[in-house]
């Protein structure tokens, strides 16, 4: 708020009315008075208020009209009942009726009131927060119902726009070093991933893979990008920061890919590094194969974590995972393809292969990887096979 809170006092005895609006004006607030309601509406339709503060009974129009007056014409401004001890049913009636709070008379402590104030601001700031949140997803929503209707009509096209998507093939910030490959099993491919500069301090990454394969698959991926986007300019704008918490995001993301009722869910690493404490913070949404990490010895072990699928439960819980980024290091995260075309029989052995794959002791690159694996001229496949590489 870039203005003094403005608060409307209503109140038909003038000492009553008076005794607030000299604590109020002391208290920084920017106060009008009304001492009935057909007056206070008459204030408020000239000179808005950020929060009401009204008694109940009073002559020509009283608390109760005045809150059906407001509520009717659409206002849904911070309404706060004060009135006395014995007129309860009168409160609960206001408070039935849209009142944001209610406060006793004789008010001995002012100071409860000036709490019940900014208690109210505090919760119009987040209603109004969420509003533009929920504008800003339906315009991004509207946007990407037309990016899907292109996609549909011409799936050369889809595939432009989704690989337009996708982060550039190598990237470094500071010393980080990333990398990715996407090899679709059909034109499209349901495997996304993107590594980005949050802010100063942190740097994150992630991998999705959606369930299913082609073109529903690949439009979950742009609705993925499209979110975490708003997630990242959220906290770049100060107004968010579940982006800086993978277990939140994980959650946040669920509660999104349900609400869109596409009938797809996705399984999803998330990472965020900090930079100043060398500290990489995870949360697995489901996917497998876990991550595989090598330190600086060359020891190769897969990152522990697990969880839920990204938009399958609407009360999925995601837990965060804490791994100390040494000065040499090698994080492979695969999407689960990968062990579609390992040329091993038991889940074990081919862990025990990925595992082999990227104890390089130069640090595995992509191209190390597609040789690893035989994928160098391979035309066609039975799952989207999908690598992120972190190194240092």
């Amino acid at each position: 708020m870039n203005h003094k809170p403005k608060v409307l006092v209503i109140d038909d005895e003038a000492l009553v009315r008076e005794s607030i609006t000299a604590f109020l004006d002391d208290s920084g607030f920017d106060v009008l008075e009304a001492e009935n309601g057909r007056d206070a509406l008459q204030i408020f339709h000239e000179q808005h208020s950020d929060v009401i503060l009204c008694d109940l009974h009073m002559p020509i129009m009283n608390g109760l009209e005045l809150l059906n007056q407001l509520r009717a014409e659409g206002a849904d401004v911070p309404f706060i009942v004060v009135s006395g001890a014995g007129v309860v049913h009168d409160a609960v009636e206001a408070l039935r009726l849209g009142a944001w709070d209610y406060v006793v008379k004789p008010i001995t402590d002012l100071g409860k009131l000036e709490h019940a104030i900014h208690k109210a601001l505090e919760r119009s700031r987040l209603v109004y927060e969420n509003q533009l949140y929920r504008e800003e997803l339906e315009s991004t929503n509207h946007e990407l119902k037309q990016s899907l209707a292109i996609l549909k009509e011409d799936q050369e096209a889809g595939r432009c726009i989704q690989f337009q998507l996708l982060p550039p093939k190598e990237v470094k910030y500071d010393d980080f070093q990333f990398s990715h490959y996407i090899i679709p099993s059909l034109y499209l491919s349901g495997d996304f991933v993107d590594y980005f500069d949050i802010n100063e301090q942190y740097l994150g990454f992630y991998i999705a893979d959606v369930s299913g394969h082609g073109a529903p698959s690949a439009f979950v991926t742009v609705l993925l990008k499209s979110l975490m986007d708003q997630y990242i300019n959220r906290c770049r704008s100060g107004l968010d920061t579940v982006i800086l918490d993978p277990s939140l995001l994980l959650k946040r993301l669920s509660g999104e890919i349900l609400k869109a009722r596409l009938g797809k869910y996705l399984t999803m690493i998330y990472g965020v590094i900090h930079r100043e404490t060398q500290k990489m913070v995870y949360s697995i949404g489901g996917h497998f194969p876990n991550p595989v990490f090598m330190d600086q010895e060359g020891k190769t072990r897969f990152l522990e974590g697990s969880g839920f699928p990204v938009g399958v439960f609407e009360k999925a819980e995601y837990k965060n995972h804490e791994v100390d980024l040494p000065e040499h290091f090698s994080l492979v995260l695969f999407s689960d393809g990968v062990l579609e075309i390992i040329k091993r029989d038991e889940l074990e052995e081919k862990e025990q292969y990925l595992l082999e794959v990227v104890q390089d002791p130069d640090g595995i690159d992509i191209d190390g990887l597609l040789q690893y694996l035989g994928l160098k001229d391979v035309k066609e496949m039975p799952d989207d096979v999908t690598f992120l590489i972190l190194k240092r």
